[in-house]
Formats: C-alpha cells, structure tokens, sequence
C-alpha cells in the first residue's frame, strides 16, 4: 500500500509541475442580454471547463515547476445568444512574466480577440486534439495557449517561441475548414487569429521578436540592478520595430505589443529626465501614430 502511495504521488506531483499556464477564467455577460437559468448553469459550467483545458493541458514537452506556470487571464464576454446553446462574443487575452530579482509582473501581451463563437451546453467536456479540428471554442483557447507560451519563450531566449507558434498556426490551418470567424485570411480587415500568428512567423517580423526578447531580458530584468542601462535598453529595443512600422503599418503584432507596454513604459519612466522622456514618446508616436495622445500623457 505504501508502494502504491508513494507512486500515485510521484505521479501527482509530475502532473501538477508539467503544465504550463497558471490561467484565471471569468465569464462576463452583457447587461441587456436575456440569458436563462439553464444557460446561466452551463456558463458556471464553462468558467471552470475552460479553467482545467488550460490549466490541465500538457502543451509542451518541457517540465515547468509550480512558480514557473506562465500568468494569463483570459475573459469571455458574451453579448449574443443567437440560439440554444450557442455564445457569441469577445475574448480578452493577456499573460505576464515576472521581472528578473523583483515581485514586478510585466504584461507582454493585452489581446482582445472580437470573433469568438462557440456552442456548448452544460457537462459538455472541452478537449484538446492536436492535427484536428474538433470545436471552435477548444481550438481558439489551444490557439491562445500556443502564442501566449510561444510570445514567454520569446521573451526569454530570441526566437525561443518558434515551436510554439508553429502550433499555433496548424490550429488555423485545422480550423480553415470550420465555417467560424477568425481562422481565414480574407476576413474584412487583418485583425483575427490567421493574421496574429501568420505576423509573427514572417522574416518581416523579426525585429519585433527581437525587440520582445530585448525588451525584457536586457531592459525589464535589469531594471533591479541598474535603472538607466535597463531604460536604455528598453528604447533600443523599441528602435527595433522601426523597420516592421515602416514596411507595415499600423500592423496588429506591433500596436498589440504596444498596447501591452504603454502604461509600463510611462511608470518606469515617472523619474526620468524630460529628455529621456521626449526620446521615448517621440519614438512611440512614430511607431503607433494613432495613439499619439495616450503617450503624450508619458509627459505629464
């Protein structure tokens, strides 16, 4: 009996310190919407079965230990119910990674993905199958599973992220077929989940994947030891997107990934010199011109 003890928590504690993604789930509602007691159950429901796909899933082959779990939150918006069972609505990503010898978190990505619609109805099972198709709803937080750890990889080695996004896109190619927004290429505009990963796969965009690893190995975590060589390399590490702004612009990887940094960037620099200050919102006007205003406010 101790023998098989002693197995089952071996096999626990494997179990518990290989998956990868520490993801917390909530399920918001629009407040006009009509929504009934049996559908209200099966949300309840959902909120935990996306939480244990997540969570649950081995999405690599590498061994994470509990405090390496990567820090995601993902919301799910509902604002139609077009029929029985079937959501529609918008689901906003974001994941941080912790700052080398701090308790900073640093957000590396803030997405919200506007074309999300899935069946489900209350004790149905989301599951994972790699190679096929089998849902929207489980492709589309698999999808997300492979670019957050793919977009983390990336931050802490160059390119390190590569496999992972590579996954991510077989997802796209398994779901061309499914007839659900957010798959194809054709799509109005460039905004959906083909283009987010098919970017980041393109030599166009190494600078961007560069700039990401930069960013945070040579900038955010050594901000602790000294301050002014981690600012620095945080503005080269912007510099970098240059060439990805001028080639494509107002790309959707670039403003997703300035998104995430804006408000950092604008806390970091509080005791700067206005000179620093001027060199980073001059250079972030010139990279996301449409949000001239919000980095403006870096000069308050």
């Amino acid at each position: 009996m101790k023998h098989i003890l002693s197995i089952l928590l071996f096999i626990t504690a494997f179990s518990v310190d290989s998956q990868e993604l520490n993801c917390q789930v909530s399920i918001i509602t629009d407040v006009k919407l009509e929504i009934t007691s049996v559908e209200q159950e099966a949300l309840v429901q959902l909120k935990q079965t996306i939480t244990d796909l997540m969570n649950n899933t081995q999405w690599t082959k590498d061994v994470f230990k509990l405090e390496e779990r990567i820090n995601c939150n993902l919301q799910l918006q509902i604002n139609k119910i077009p029929s029985a069972g079937v959501f529609s609505g918008a689901l906003q990503v974001q994941f941080s990674r912790p700052a080398f010898n701090t308790n900073y978190n640093t957000l590396v990505m803030n997405y919200q993905d506007d074309d999300v619609s899935f069946a489900y109805s209350r004790n149905a099972m989301l599951i994972y199958a790699p190679n096929q198709f089998r849902d929207n709803l489980s492709s589309i937080l698999a999808f997300y599973a492979y670019f957050i750890i793919g977009m983390d990889y990336d931050s802490f080695s160059l390119k390190g992220g590569t496999p992972y996004f590579i996954e991510a896109q077989q997802i796209v190619t398994n779901a061309q077929n499914s007839g659900a927004l957010g798959w194809k290429s054709n799509e109005q505009g460039k905004r959906n989940r083909y283009w987010l990963v098919d970017n980041i796969l393109q030599v166009v965009y190494e600078p961007l994947r560069e700039c990401n690893y930069n960013y945070h190995r040579n900038g955010i975590d050594k901000l602790a030891n000294d301050k002014v060589k981690g600012r620095k390399a945080m503005y080269d590490a912007l510099v970098r997107l240059t060439p990805v702004v001028q080639s494509r612009p107002n790309s959707l990887n670039v403003i997703t990934f300035l998104n995430a940094k804006s408000t950092e960037i604008k806390n970091i620099l509080f005791d700067a010199e206005i000179k620093e200050k001027n060199e980073f919102v001059n250079l972030l006007k010139r990279l996301d011109p449409a949000n001239t205003s919000k980095y403006q406010e870096i000069l308050n």
